[in-house]
């Protein structure tokens, strides 16, 4: 866990420059989607998943991901990853057993941090997070973690 905000961003910092560097020599999506997936897990405290959904034309389809095993198809709009896919926009949840849409996968997930992945206008995905903890993420994760799929999405061949 971070001590203060500074240590924290400098963390998120860190991370996002990680992620350049790995992506910077590979194209691949599988590749990029699960050396960033396991960057996430081990960088960020209390993570119980961390993963993609990927965008099918019609629903979310799990990606790679670090964690137990995990729902395998999220219809848009449903649970907080097709909540964020829908409407294209990061989404927070501070506890997810208060969350009227939540979908439960893993019942030591907490809290949820969902991040859409759009290239060009095109929905490809979201980034999802689960803490073990309640609150387990914020405006500065939220910020951070856009940055984070901005970088994964510049090099990254979805094609």
């Amino acid at each position: 866990m971070w001590n203060n905000l500074e240590e924290k961003k400098s963390a998120y910092k860190l991370l996002v420059q990680q992620q350049a560097a790995i992506i910077e020599i590979e194209h691949d999506k599988i590749a990029n989607l699960a050396n960033s997936s396991a960057l996430l897990a081990d960088a960020l405290p209390n993570t119980v998943f961390a993963g993609y959904y990927l965008f099918d034309g019609e629903e979310l389809v799990l990606g790679p991901f670090q964690g137990k095993v995990s729902c395998t198809r999220i219809k848009m709009g449903k649970g907080v990853c097709g909540e964020s896919a829908a409407h294209r926009k990061a989404l927070i949840v501070d506890d997810v057993k208060k969350h009227e849409n939540y979908i439960s996968c893993d019942s030591a997930a907490q809290s949820e941090i969902v991040v859409p992945m759009v290239k060009e206008g095109k929905l490809l995905g979201v980034l999802d997070l689960d803490s073990s903890i309640t609150k387990g993420y914020d405006s500065i994760d939220q910020e951070y973690l856009e940055q984070f799929v901005e970088a994964l999405l510049k090099d990254t061949d979805f094609s």
